[in-house]
């Protein structure tokens, strides 16, 4: 079970180890952002040595506010974030889907992808879902082909169930689409009133606990990172506490399940 760095966003990314270790995560998912930290390998290997917490995902720059960390072109911020895992040995790299307005990119972004893949055989870069956005009173897609890469076809895959809530979609289905290629998932709940909210899992209405017990049932062998917003924890207790009780709650649902407490699937 990791932590994303985002996670404990206003703090920053060595805060993400400080309180992995303290409420006791497995590891850690660094999302590359600004934070100049999140960016160096040596800077991450420290924080490592020091916690005793692992790096095991790297969240590739796809935000819209890190269009511009390591490189304005999005090829190099992949390489880039490439680089940065196997550096640290994690397995998994995080990647949006393209961009509208990133033409090229997208135009190019599958066997674009496969080349990157080949180069590093023995990293998952795993394409995440996400979502329409509302404004200006209208719904629109800011990606390119669009915000299910299922509908596409990946070799592997990130779950965002927040990402399902906005989206308005069974986290389940979502699951069921992604099949084989569902490499890693980011738990963090939602009210399913198309915005991407983050929460800590069990404050909204999604099928978390049902999406880790599935996780059990099917044999996963990928990892779950935390990703919720704590931004307005009044304190660092306050953001602990949130980061202890998603832990929990993760826990709980991916202990094997028992006669009293069967797994979910779907056919």
């Amino acid at each position: 079970m990791l932590l994303s760095s985002s996670s404990v966003f206003p703090e920053p990314t060595a805060a993400a180890f400080e309180m992995a270790a303290t409420v006791g995560y497995d590891g850690v998912e660094v999302m590359v952002w600004t934070d100049r930290v999140s960016q160096d390998a040596g800077a991450l290997k420290g924080l490592t040595d020091h916690y005793g917490v692992p790096v095991l995902s790297v969240h590739a720059p796809c935000l819209l506010v890190t269009q511009r960390v390591w490189s304005p072109d999005p090829w190099e911020r992949l390489n880039r974030a490439a680089q940065l895992a196997e550096s640290l040995d994690a397995p998994t790299v995080v990647v949006h889907p393209p961009f509208s307005w990133q033409r090229d990119y997208a135009k190019n972004f599958a066997a674009g992808l496969a080349k990157v893949q080949q180069r590093h055989p023995d990293l998952s870069f795993a394409i995440e879902n996400m979502f329409p956005v509302k404004m200006a009173g209208r719904w629109f897609v800011p990606y390119t082909p669009g915000w299910d890469p299922t509908e596409t076809g990946f070799d592997a895959y990130t779950l965002d169930i927040s990402h399902c809530s906005a989206s308005r979609i069974d986290a389940l289905d979502m699951m069921q689409k992604m099949g084989s290629g569902l490499k890693h998932v980011h738990l963090g709940d939602g009210t399913g009133e198309g915005r991407d909210e983050h929460l800590v899992p069990g404050r909204g209405n999604q099928p978390c606990a049902e999406v880790l017990r599935s996780l059990v049932a099917r044999g996963f062998t990928g990892s779950v990172a935390l990703e919720v917003s704590t931004r307005k924890a009044a304190s660092r207790p306050a953001r602990e506490k949130d980061l202890r009780d998603s832990l929990e709650f993760a826990r709980r649902h991916l202990a094997p399940a028992t006669n009293n407490a069967p797994a979910i699937t779907r056919a």
